[in-house]
């Protein structure tokens, strides 16, 4: 019997992957990868594995999740050695806790490295710390994916006055409605806000606003998915701390050009 690797390839930046992730890659049979790795991760593969695409566009799905779990289980059962590359962590957003249940319910033994998610490795690469001493005590980490309703009435009150840092992934197409129902709940309009697309990549871009212009900045920057969501008053911290030039495509990292 093979063994199932959930691996966090990280946020984009191939060098951000952990050693414990990078090892898995290379000693791999198989590998099911998504849209959002980066693709140097796959150089380190070793000569003959197989490499299947698994990736996700906004409704639309090139391999449904059902078969992906199938897949996984199929190629252990075969005795292989098999790696589940996920963009960010496993276990945030990313349907790891699924495919780690699929596996325990077969018999199949799995394990789980974590890798770095977008919504703390995204604004420190804009220059914003997710939370720091003077403007924010508290981070949550929201999915944009959502729904009108009584239960959802309460979550959004919930972040809207008792959360002080909200990174919301996947997010842009219900900007508008994040931005009403955060100022509905009480979240002053004027807070700081940001958007990140491709993070920690040589496509970064990032542009700031408040949270009643947030939206209005993006579309006229012209920013889509995949983009980190950052509201809170750590936004204000940019000026002060951005590192991670962006210009024109080519980065400068600590002065060095990439």
């Amino acid at each position: 019997m093979g063994k199932i690797w959930l691996v966090g390839a990280g946020p984009g930046d191939p060098d951000l992957i952990t050693v414990k992730g990078l090892n898995a890659i290379k000693q791999a049979d198989v590998i099911l990868y998504d849209r959002l790795i980066s693709m140097e991760l796959l150089d380190h593969a070793k000569t003959g594995t197989e490499l299947i695409f698994c990736g996700k566009l906004p409704d639309r799905h090139f391999v449904q999740q059902e078969n992906i779990n199938e897949l996984l289980v199929k190629h252990a059962k075969e005795g292989k050695q098999v790696v589940r590359l996920k963009g960010g962590d496993p276990y945030v957003f990313g349907r790891g806790g699924e495919e780690a249940a699929f596996a325990a319910h077969h018999g199949i033994a799995f394990e789980v490295i974590p890798g770095i998610t977008s919504g703390i490795a995204a604004p420190a690469y804009a220059g914003i710390p997710v939370t720091h001493r003077d403007h924010g005590a508290s981070f949550a980490i929201v999915t944009g994916h959502r729904k009108t309703g009584a239960d959802e009435e309460m979550k959004w009150a919930s972040l809207a006055k008792g959360i002080d840092t909200i990174a919301i992934y996947m997010g842009v197409k219900n900007l508008p409605y994040i931005q009403e129902q955060l100022i509905k709940h009480g979240k002053p309009p004027e807070t700081p806000a940001a958007l990140i697309h491709w993070g920690t990549t040589a496509k970064q871009q990032t542009v700031t606003g408040t949270l009643v212009n947030i939206y209005e900045v993006a579309q006229k920057e012209g920013i889509t998915n995949p983009s980190m969501i950052i509201v809170g008053e750590v936004v204000k911290m940019r000026d002060q701390l951005q590192w991670f030039e962006e210009k024109d495509g080519a980065l400068t990292r600590g002065g060095s050009e990439q």
